[in-house]
């Protein structure tokens, strides 16, 4: 008599596009910064609801949501977002989200980053 095992295993990854502005990657300015307001920011956010990604900071990128929503991504200590620049790749978990302090960012280039924390954006007011 003789048994066999088959294991089937499935791997999904998300890849979450930049916002588009220009062909080349621009240097984050400190103007760019100042356009927004940081909150506190929830530990999760739903990965389906990410709908593209902008570098406006060394060591953050802002996600733009399907409700129009903007959060900044903080990265571990040491990790540069602009090489996040061309986007980067997710590995969902099985709750769909994705989590500061639990999930990875990879870039294109081999790249990986922790994600430190999450902040809300508000649009700043312009000073008179």
């Amino acid at each position: 008599m003789q048994w066999a095992q088959l294991t089937i295993e499935q791997r999904v990854i998300v890849r979450v596009p930049m916002a588009r502005k220009g062909r080349a990657p621009a240097r984050p300015t400190p103007e760019a910064r100042n356009d927004w307001k940081e909150k506190k920011g929830p530990r999760c956010i739903a990965l389906r609801s990410i709908r593209s990604a902008s570098i406006v900071m060394d060591n953050a990128i802002d996600l733009l949501l399907a409700d129009n929503h903007r959060y900044r991504a903080r990265l571990e200590r040491g990790c540069n977002s602009m090489g996040f620049y061309s986007g980067f790749y997710v590995e969902p978990d099985e709750d769909g989200s994705l989590c500061s302090g639990r999930d990875e960012l990879q870039a294109r280039s081999g790249a990986s980053c922790a994600i430190d924390g999450f902040r809300r954006l508000e649009q700043a007011e312009p000073d008179d």
